[in-house]
């Protein structure tokens, strides 16, 4: 049977990217993004929020570790991965995370120190209030 394993995410960082090497020089940059999901309940709005761990390797990850930080918005796409290990005192854990193949750093926002001045450009203004 075939399958298919695809991620697609818009979020903002959590903390800032931590970038290590591994013993043959590769650069590996992990982060964690907020994902929010907007519904209506009753008559008001209400947000989900899910914390994703990221995963990047390479040259992305040198960029990433270079040019995006806390509250920085960005566009992952890549694939879901589960990683699974014993602890010291024998539990047993598992993680999923996403292995990104592509990381595009998306405009900064009015306010987030993106503006023209600094060699970005304004985006445009963004309306919190419409439901995704």
């Amino acid at each position: 049977m075939a399958s298919f394993n695809k991620v697609i995410l818009l979020g903002n960082l959590t903390r800032d990217p931590e970038v290590r090497f591994t013993p043959t020089g590769t650069a590996v940059a992990s982060f964690a993004i907020a994902v929010n999901r907007r519904y209506k309940q009753g008559d008001e709005f209400r947000d989900e929020v899910s914390y994703i761990d990221i995963v990047v390797f390479g040259k992305q990850a040198e960029n990433c570790g270079q040019y995006v930080g806390k509250g920085d918005s960005v566009l992952v796409d890549g694939r879901l991965q589960q990683r699974r290990w014993e602890t010291d005192d024998g539990q047993k854990r598992s993680k999923v995370e996403v292995v990104a193949d592509n990381v595009t750093f998306m405009p900064k926002r009015q306010g987030q120190g993106g503006g023209s001045a600094e060699g970005g450009y304004d985006a445009p203004p963004v309306d919190d209030d419409i439901p995704f």
